[in-house]
């Protein structure tokens, strides 16, 4: 790979240094517009699951029950701002009296923004959106979903476990569909000694929206929404 300075153009070298410096500046501009519209919407809970399904669909409309209930408890509700289970959040926390958040983003199938946002943030870096969804929320649940949520929990789960990042719940939603993944965790990942046994415990699985919303407030029973001075300082550094 060339150096900069080792290009004759100058012209070239000129545009080739131009467009990272405004890609950069781009990158800033997304967590500076984010830092702006969520740095008080607290507390808030982070819903993922599968952009596929459909209204009708179970998950769908469980989806809805829960963002609406979290939202009547007085937690604004994070989605991505797409269809399927982030159309359901967003769905729910609208119809509730707390903010219904969307960070969009755009992709070349799957997503596009749905009408049930309070509060939206486009983005064009994947990396700046994961940081928003992780540094504001107070909760994380996973609806069933695909590779998109199993990054976001693989994440969460390693922002915990490495404390970097807050100690929030993570709560999956749907037994029957969890079960697999944490029985391989237990077989594969624990038994190989490639994670420990209260990582295991990080996460809590459930079948009803209203067992999520009071897990949540079991959680924090001991503490206060907001993040210790520690877990502050390790925010700014995801």
């Amino acid at each position: 790979m060339p150096q900069l300075r080792s290009i004759s153009s100058p012209e070239r070298s000129t545009s080739l240094k131009a467009r990272e410096s405004w890609h950069i500046l781009g990158i800033i501009s997304e967590f500076v517009e984010a830092t702006e519209k969520l740095a008080a919407v607290r507390p808030a809970v982070s819903i993922f699951g599968s952009a596929r399904v459909r209204p009708g669909h179970p998950w769908y409309d469980l989806t809805v029950d829960l963002a609406r209930r979290l939202s009547e408890a007085g937690f604004a509700v994070i989605s991505g701002g797409g269809p399927g289970v982030m159309e359901a959040a967003n769905r729910g926390g609208f119809e509730g009296p707390s903010p219904s958040v969307g960070l969009n983003i755009q992709l070349p199938h799957e997503q596009v923004g749905n009408d049930y946002q309070d509060i939206s943030l486009f983005f064009r870096h994947f990396f700046a959106r994961k940081v928003a969804f992780a540094k504001y929320a107070t909760a994380f649940i996973a609806v069933p979903g695909g590779f998109g949520t199993l990054d976001e929990l693989a994440e969460m789960l390693t922002l915990i476990q490495t404390k970097m990042g807050r100690h929030i719940p993570v709560i999956l939603i749907g037994s029957s569909f969890w079960k697999g993944l944490l029985d391989w965790m237990r077989d594969a990942l624990l038994a190989n000694g490639l994670i420990d046994a209260q990582d295991l415990d990080l996460m809590k699985i459930v079948d009803e929206p209203a067992q999520a919303v009071e897990a949540i407030f079991d959680f924090y029973q001991a503490r206060g929404f907001d993040p210790t001075a520690q877990e502050g300082e390790n925010l700014l550094y995801l």
